[in-house]
């Protein structure tokens, strides 16, 4: 059974960056396609990210240009670098297989405020 931890959340001003960890035990987390979600307040969980084994990646409209997603499988860890950050990016983000998930964890605040 695959265990998720997220790590890396906090406070950044707009335009600022993050880079949230993902880090998993396991030995499916390098053969599976991972995500990154969010769920912002009163809202729904969304999809933001998703880079696959290979590393092929995919993003959301919303964070296309501005969020990367990579992985280092030796490590078992997936990344998402959050540039040109937006008030509207604040929500508690977490990671899960895309396909196959597993229970959630616990998730990393991030809140874009001035």
């Amino acid at each position: 059974q695959v265990q998720l931890v997220e790590s890396g959340g906090g406070l950044a001003q707009p335009g600022g960056s993050l880079r949230l960890s993902c880090a998993a035990s396991g030995s499916l987390f390098s053969i599976n396609t991972v995500g990154w979600y969010r769920q912002a307040p009163g809202k729904q969980r969304e999809l933001v990210a998703g880079i696959t084994s290979s590393g092929n990646t995919a993003y959301a409209d919303s964070v296309k240009g501005r969020f990367t997603i990579s992985r280092d499988n030796a490590k078992n860890t997936v990344y998402l670098q959050m540039n040109s950050l937006k008030p509207e990016d604040t929500a508690v983000y977490y990671c899960n297989l895309r396909y196959y998930p597993v229970n959630w964890g616990q998730g990393t605040q991030v809140t874009v405020s001035s």
